[in-house]
């Protein structure tokens, strides 16, 4: 019996690596499960893997709830090659992201107040289309503003588990990343689900479209 179960467990170890070897985004566990067997214990298997890999070249990481294999953090500088020169976030968009990252779910007006001065279209679209912002439903205040929050691949691009791996406020000021005007109010989150608050609806059909609308007008 143990060797057969040994066998299932290493076939399960086995099915899993192919996943993620194969895919070019992090999975979840939802949608790993449906390639287990009825009962596999996923989560003990994830950590059993990461820990096969764990002083290897390639390390099984977690981001948010997905997981994911990654170059070894002191390997990485091996393996840059010339890359396409992109522009660099502006300032606006550093500081629009951090209040995001640290606030969220935060609408454009907290966003504003928060900041001081005011927020342009352009710079969420930024973030938008960069996967790293996504938005995330209404506020339910007058006129129900979209609130905005972060993605996975925020997470997976900045090498963070969770939200609570965010470096505080005052090292990203200190190395002149963020402006030193933003107040101490803003904190380093608890690790964030992602799912909807209590003051928040999902955003309905449609919704997403109108916001985009919003945004234009302004």
């Amino acid at each position: 019996m143990s060797n057969r179960f040994s066998e299932v467990r290493q076939r399960q170890l086995r099915i899993l690596e192919a996943l993620l070897f194969a895919s070019s985004e992090p999975l979840s566990l939802a949608q790993i499960a449906p390639y287990l067997s009825v009962g596999a214990d996923l989560p003990a298997l994830l950590e059993e893997l990461r820990r096969h890999y764990s002083l290897r070249g390639v390390n099984l990481v977690r981001r948010g709830d997905r997981w994911a294999f990654r170059t070894a953090e002191d390997l990485e500088f091996l393996l840059r090659r010339e890359e396409e020169e992109t522009r660099p976030l502006s300032r606006a968009a550093l500081e629009t992201l951090a209040i995001i990252a640290y606030h969220q779910p935060s609408t454009r007006a907290e966003i504003e107040e928060v900041r001081g001065v005011a927020t342009g279209k352009g710079t969420l679209d930024l973030l938008m289309e960069a996967g790293w912002v996504r938005m995330r439903g209404r506020r339910r205040t007058p006129g129900r503003p979209v609130t905005y929050g972060t993605t996975d691949a925020f997470l997976d691009h900045f090498g963070l588990e969770g939200l609570g791996d965010l470096p505080g406020l005052e090292e990203l000021k200190g190395a002149g990343l963020l402006s030193s005007r933003l107040p101490s109010t803003l904190q380093i989150p608890l690790p964030f689900s992602g799912e909807l608050r209590e003051d928040e609806d999902p955003l309905a059909p449609g919704d997403a479209g109108e916001a985009a609308d919003e945004l234009d007008r302004d």
